[in-house]
């Protein structure tokens, strides 16, 4: 054994080769061409030439074993372990480079779009042999390898081979295919060695275990055609959008296993057909991206690129999505770009130092939920949540991302006390980085997926997070509009006696109302956390705080705006929400339950049939006050306008458990005027206080058509106008 051998055994065996491709496969040694591999714990390996017959090799140290090479047709190994076992495959370190230059370059740059189908676990053909082509991005690692259940998890038996410049490792392993686990083993910077997922795998192993799974190549029969064609005017700002935000896990349970959850084709038989039923035009899903803890709701990811095994395989995703669109359902998905958690397998100090997160914890740790920061200024990192979110709207057809925590991604100081933050390179604490990555990400969706939307969760004054990119804005589609969340829950929260004295809580939204295009969002943060429920937050008896909620809901449904509410709420649902259990569906046997069920539905019927509700969402001409100021009686009107020939639809509020009778209200055209909703109607569970069916409305002295009408107790009157002509 020459003294290079020596060196080389001793470092395969303490796994610190640099450079095993040098060293390992064929090569030439003192004159003559060898094949050298290390299989440690093995008892033999013999050389299968693809002409020739078959030559022992020759162990010279532990694991090590060397043969004169055949000639250039090409080998296999065949390997004998204790207990009989055998494998014969082709060498790994007789293949060529993984990924092409092209490949590294738009890496290098953040701008390769098809990451997850270039890096990663790619199963494919090289020189005609089936295998996984494995590559990662580590730059200051000293070493890594793949380890799996196709080598023991030994991390010296596939050391990878690294391409200096862009820092990505990669290695062909012939003769294994999709469903093989893996991770990557890496020898850090400082001498540290950490098993890590895969930050671009496309399935993992459903947690607690932590193992990435090489995933088949994306290739779902997709039926979806006639609604991709559709979605951008099913979505668009003129457009009627009731949204139903869902916890995958806790929407129902399996019968008789209060702890399991459904799988997603099971999930689709159940969720499909209520949400079609109950008028919704959308279902958002809490994150559905792996992540290690179930308490974190899906908001602490680790795996950007894989929908959670929990519920089952890629392919199953797909076929939700695609059961969605066929029953013509939007599906948009939660997506968390602004932090990932510090679990050891995932991407915290991912090659030994601060690759993916700041180094300073000052940039790089959220204190608020003990989570690390993108460093988004990497070029490398902005393309790997770029590609992210590329890959679900490319691949998986989803119609929505739902951006989480954009406030803290937009300002350095967020949460953060005047000296635990750093400024930007102009002193502010505007971040540059971030806000550059939203624009890029938005821009990028609105190319690559025509059609889909991006909704920011945002909750300061940020100016122009609606507008588009090359006006300045941020170029979102739309907008949480948290100010009205928080003053309306404010406002309906307050005990209807002093309700005349913070009458702008109601008001004040329409300051702002077109400012952005916005989302009206009574999400899964109003519901948990000791904030109790929907219903809980109505003040007085059990009746009254049933019609607070049905007054409430109806004054959303009115509002321009679209719309968004968490699972549960729609029952009216008693306790808050708890991750671990279902939806309390046993309430719908109470009267009351079931006739606030009855009201959403109803609620969105109208507003999918009624233009005047939605058109104009994104237009100011779309509204107009016609009582706004009536603080003592806690009563409010105001008309919406659809586009032209569309019918105006008129709504009157009372927040007051006094009905008002003959209460005069001006209306936008003279003539009579349908009800078309009244919460108090006894099928809601109200005491029919109404105006039998319809109202006119007459010119009085000024010309202004005003009509008498009814008001019921804490509720809401819709009227529609009633063309004579009709």
């Amino acid at each position: 054994m020459t003294e290079r051998d020596q060196a080389a055994a001793t470092a395969l065996e303490h796994g610190t080769l640099d450079d095993p491709f040098s060293y390992l496969g064929r090569h030439e040694a003192e004159g003559r061409a060898v094949v050298r591999t290390y299989q440690p714990g093995a008892e033999a390996v013999t050389l299968v030439p693809a002409k020739g017959d078959p030559k022992p090799m020759t162990m010279i140290a532990a694991g090590l074993f060397v043969a004169p090479a055949p000639d250039a047709s090409g080998y296999r190994l065949r390997t004998r372990w204790p207990g009989g076992g055998e494998h014969e495959a082709e060498d790994p370190y007789a293949f060529g480079t993984v990924l092409g230059d092209l490949d590294l370059y738009l890496f290098g740059e953040g701008r390769h779009w098809d990451l997850a189908r270039a890096m990663g676990a790619q199963p494919r053909e090289m020189d005609g042999v089936p295998g996984v082509a494995f590559s990662v991005w580590a730059p200051n690692a000293r070493r890594v390898s793949v380890i799996g259940d196709f080598n023991g998890w030994d991390g010296r038996r596939h050391p990878m081979r690294v391409r200096h410049g862009a820092g990505i490792w990669e290695i062909f392993i012939p003769r294994i295919g999709a469903g093989a686990h893996y991770k990557f083993e890496i020898l850090g910077a400082g001498g540290q060695i950490a098993q890590k997922a895969d930050p671009l795998a496309r399935q993992t192993e459903a947690p607690p275990a932590t193992a990435s799974v090489v995933a088949a190549a994306p290739d779902f029969a997709w039926t979806d055609a006639d609604w991709m064609a559709e979605r951008a005017r099913l979505q668009a700002s003129d457009a009627p959008m009731a949204i139903y935000e869902i916890h995958a896990s806790s929407w129902l349970r399996p019968e008789g296993d209060p702890q399991g959850h459904f799988g997603w084709r099971a999930l689709a038989d159940r969720l499909i057909p209520y949400v079609a039923e109950m008028g919704f035009t959308h279902v958002e899903l809490l994150p559905i991206t792996e992540h290690p803890f179930g308490g974190s709701w899906g908001y602490q990811p680790l795996s950007q690129f894989a929908p959670s095994a929990r519920y089952g395989t890629p392919e199953g995703f797909a076929a939700f999505v695609d059961a969605c669109h066929r029953a013509g359902i939007g599906v948009i998905l939660d997506w968390v770009p602004a932090h990932f958690p510090t679990d050891a397998h995932g991407l915290a100090q991912f090659d030994g130092t601060h690759l993916y997160e700041h180094a300073d914890p000052r940039e790089g740790y959220h204190q608020d939920w003990n989570t690390l920061i993108y460093n988004l200024g990497r070029r490398e990192v902005s393309g790997f949540l770029l590609a992210s979110a590329l890959w679900w709207t490319e691949t998986f057809h989803i119609d929505g991302l739902r951006v989480d925590a954009v406030a803290s991604m937009l300002y350095r100081d967020y949460s953060r006390k005047h000296d635990e933050w750093v400024p930007n390179v102009h002193g502010g604490r505007e971040n540059l980085e971030s806000v550059e990555f939203l624009k890029r990400m938005n821009q990028l969706v609105a190319e690559r997926a025509p059609g889909a939307v991006t909704i920011a969760e945002e909750s300061t004054a940020w100016p122009g997070v609606t507008a588009p990119v090359d006006h300045d804005g941020l170029g979102f589609s739309y907008k949480w509009n948290m100010g009205w969340m928080h003053d309306t829950l404010q406002y309906v929260e307050r005990d209807p006696m002093y309700r005349s004295w913070h009458h702008g809580e109601l008001t004040f939204g329409l300051v702002y109302a077109y400012s952005e295009r916005f989302v009206l969002p009574i999400s899964h943060d109003e519901v948990v956390h000791g904030k109790g429920s929907l219903i809980g937050k109505m003040p007085g008896d059990r009746w009254q705080a049933f019609a607070n909620l049905r007054a409430y809901l109806s004054f959303m449904w009115t509002h321009p705006g679209k719309k968004l509410l968490f699972m549960g709420s729609e029952i009216a649902q008693e306790r808050e929400w708890n991750h671990d259990a279902q939806i309390s569906w046993d309430l719908l046997d109470r009267p009351e339950h079931a006739a606030i069920q009855r009201l959403v539905r109803d609620l969105n019927r109208l507003y999918a049939s009624e233009a005047a509700l939605h058109a104009r969402d994104a237009d100011p001409a779309g509204f107009d006050w016609l009582v706004g100021d009536d603080s003592a009686n806690s009563v409010f009107a105001y008309a919406r306008y659809g586009r032209e020939g569309d019918r105006p639809v008129a709504v009157i509020l009372n927040m007051t458990p006094n009905p008002h009778h003959g209460y005069e209200v001006p209306l936008p055209i003279a003539g009579n005027w349908r009800e078309l909703l009244n919460s108090d109607a006894s099928v809601y569970g109200g005491a029919n206080i109404g105006n039998g069916g319809t109202i006119h409305a007459q010119p009085d002295e000024t010309g202004r058509p005003r009509a008498h009408v009814v008001i019921p107790p804490l509720g809401a009157v819709l009227l529609g106008f009633e063309d004579p002509s009709d």
